[in-house]
């Protein structure tokens, strides 16, 4: 039987519902149901493009290592990331001292991607595959707008969060 999720921008009170995808991504699917809820600040990427995502503590024991990566994920698509500290503690990305980015156990990346031609390469680190354990069912169009606000005005205060649907 599916498992669902629901992503949430919480200030702007806007969610979707996500199918994990089990067979595509077991270990991930099972590392991120396992953990639910999660949530924290909203970020939308500088070089992905239409990726808005949270940094929250490392929470795969053990990491599910790579299954079903991609660099260059769809509109839909939620992808799992896992960083060592040395990945993203760079000052330049602009995360404030007090964000996961700095933990020195690293951060997982929870992201949604909600635009095309999206391509997951950093200047500083190059290729950065993520694994892709979920698919956005409904209410894209819907998050999709709600990302394009959190680019053009700012993510100040906004948080992403996921949970366990409730049907």
């Amino acid at each position: 039987m599916a498992r669902y999720i629901t992503i949430t921008l919480d200030k702007r009170g806007v969610s979707c519902r996500a199918r994990l995808l089990d067979t595509e991504a077991p270990r991930t699917c099972e590392a991120v149901w396992n953990a639910l809820p999660q949530s924290g600040s909203a970020y939308h990427a500088k070089y992905a493009r239409n990726e808005v995502y949270t940094l929250v503590p490392p929470f795969a024991d053990p990491k599910p290592g790579r299954e079903n990566p991609t660099v260059t994920p769809i509109p839909g698509d939620v992808v799992y990331f896992d960083f060592e500290p040395w990945e993203i503690g760079n000052p330049a990305y602009g995360y404030d001292e007090g964000s996961e980015a700095h933990s020195a156990q690293g951060a997982t990346d929870l992201a949604i991607f909600y635009g095309r031609n999206n391509l997951l390469i950093n200047g500083d680190a190059g290729w950065v595959p993520g694994n892709v354990f979920a698919t956005i069912e409904e209410g894209l169009a819907e998050m999709a707008a709600a990302s394009q606000d959190l680019w053009l005005r700012g993510v100040e205060g906004e948080t992403l969060s996921f949970a366990r649907a409730s049907d």
